[in-house]
């Protein structure tokens, strides 16, 4: 048999790209590097103030995160009014503009601003130039830390798409306190890691109406395609160098797990059930794992705990505030687990055999080498340094599936051996998820930042879920392709020894 352990830590990693390299915060290097602004048409100064600026427009997420804020570039209701992109490589930028562009023979004016993550200065200039900088860099826990020092420093608020579990529990612990008093809003995980998980999680715990208590929700992400799922390289790369290095999680999380809120939830814990899970009423085999979602939505229920109604903007509106203590007040808290699912058996095994290759390779340097050398062969095709072709890419879905359990009346919560007599199905469903949802979710997260900033907290290191739950972005997501829906809803019968849900 293998080690569970070590097989549960690769694979999450895999999968939701936990961890990163600590950066040293004191460390001074001399630059050899020059910064400067320049663009395809037209070149910045730097005194003008962009609504965003996007860093790392010209790679593989970055630049479908470009497309999709064109498309709200200057429209009559929308706060997008200015644009700029970011990046080391000025040519590499105007292509994906090119690329970005509706009409590639006519693209717009869009300024290009020099800055890299090995030259602090050129990232304080691109942010002294930001209301908000959207951050498409990764490996998140090489790159990442420089990018948010420099908006932290200048108090420009921060969004990004990181899904490595480390980065963002170290960013919360290291910038929190500076973030708050300079004004900065920092949120991670503002792609499809960690938003479907975290506005699916609550879609599901407010249909949970008084008197019945929700205790559990597990959710079960199923990507599809009528040709290959493919991820790019970077999210490989994260993976590896994320295992290579999980003791940095455990000892974070032994340091700051005495700060956080403990959330009160009705009934015991779940049991913990077999690896590979078989859920019938949704047609998925699943493989039973934690992962960055739930450490999400963990931290989302810890604010809450400390915070019941929310985090009070900035200067918010009577509107806004009564919305949000609405808002916060259908949610009870729930114990959260994230699950990889297939209709198909042979994937799931798929998925654990590439996960034991993660965890025995990544211990050692020459593992890891080869690791990172051959990700096709590693990965059984999943990953693949170009990337997903843009037919994959447009052949790709997803759905989330979340089944909740809880109990029909409260009562029955203190009752000896009481155990969830109800459960509610609900499910998140959307277009390509590592590329094309998520620049759908970031540039949504973006345009409620650019437009309801009062009704935001001044400044601080925030989950999702805490600052874009009370907002209007599950409509927003909606409207732009990502659907919310009620699968079921049920209450559990003995019947002679046997049981069901009737709806």
């Amino acid at each position: 048999m293998f080690h569970l352990n070590r097989y549960r830590q690769s694979f999450t990693t895999l999968i939701s790209n936990t961890n990163f390299i600590i950066f040293n915060l004191k460390s001074k290097t001399n630059l050899h590097h020059t910064s400067s602004s320049s663009s395809t048409k037209l070149k910045p100064h730097e005194n003008t103030t962009y609504d965003i600026i996007i860093f790392g427009a010209s790679g593989f997420t970055g630049k479908y995160v470009l497309k999709q804020a064109l498309k709200f570039l200057n429209l009559p209701n929308s706060p997008l009014k200015t644009l700029a992109l970011a990046g080391r490589n000025h040519s590499k930028l105007s292509k994906t503009l090119a690329w970005a562009s509706p009409s590639p023979s006519q693209y717009p004016t869009i300024p290009i601003i020099i800055a890299d993550t090995t030259n602090p200065s050129s990232l304080r200039r691109m942010a002294s130039q930001a209301k908000l900088v959207l951050n498409c860099a990764g490996p998140f826990r090489i790159h990442g830390t420089p990018v948010v020092d420099a908006c932290v420093e200048i108090g420009c608020d921060y969004l990004d798409i990181c899904g490595e579990s480390e980065f963002i529990e170290r960013v919360e612990a290291v910038y929190d306190e500076k973030a708050v008093e300079n004004g900065s809003l920092v949120v991670s995980a503002c792609g499809v890691d960690s938003v479907p998980a975290e506005l699916g999680f609550l879609f599901n715990l407010k249909q949970w109406v008084w008197p019945a208590v929700v205790n559990g929700v597990e959710g079960y992400m199923n990507v599809e395609s009528e040709k290959r799922v493919v991820v790019n390289y970077a999210t490989y790369e994260s993976a590896v160098l994320g295992v290579a290095n999980v003791d940095e999680l455990k000892e974070l999380r032994r340091l700051t797990r005495r700060k956080r809120g403990r959330p009160k939830i009705a009934g015991r814990a779940p049991t913990k059930g077999p690896i590979i899970e078989h859920q019938t009423k949704i047609g998925l085999w699943a493989v039973k794992l934690p992962s960055v979602d739930a450490s999400i939505v963990r931290r989302t229920l810890a604010f809450l705990a400390q915070n019941s109604t929310g985090i009070q903007g900035i200067n918010e509106t009577p509107e806004h505030q009564q919305k949000r203590i609405d808002f916060w007040s259908t949610i009870n808290p729930a114990h959260f687990g994230m699950n990889i699912a297939s209709p198909n058996l042979f994937n799931i095994f798929g998925f654990i055999t590439v996960g034991l290759l993660v965890a025995n390779f990544s211990k050692f340097s020459l593992g890891r080498r080869l690791l990172l050398k051959f990700p096709e062969f590693f990965s059984l095709g999943w990953f693949r340094k170009g990337g997903p072709t843009e037919e994959e890419v447009v052949s790709s879905s997803f759905k989330m599936w979340f089944v909740g359990r809880g109990f029909s009346h409260v009562d029955h919560v203190s009752r000896e051996g009481a155990k969830p007599d109800m459960e509610i199905i609900t499910r998140l469903k959307g277009p390509e998820f590592g590329y094309v949802s998520t620049s759908i979710i970031l540039i949504q997260c973006a345009l409620i930042v650019l437009k309801q900033r009062r009704d935001l907290p001044k400044g601080g290191v925030y989950t999702p879920g805490i600052i874009f739950g009370p907002t209007d972005l599950q409509e927003r997501l909606q409207e732009n392709g990502i659907s919310f829906d009620i699968i079921s809803k049920g209450i559990k019968k003995e019947m002679g020894g046997s049981s069901s849900f009737t709806k």
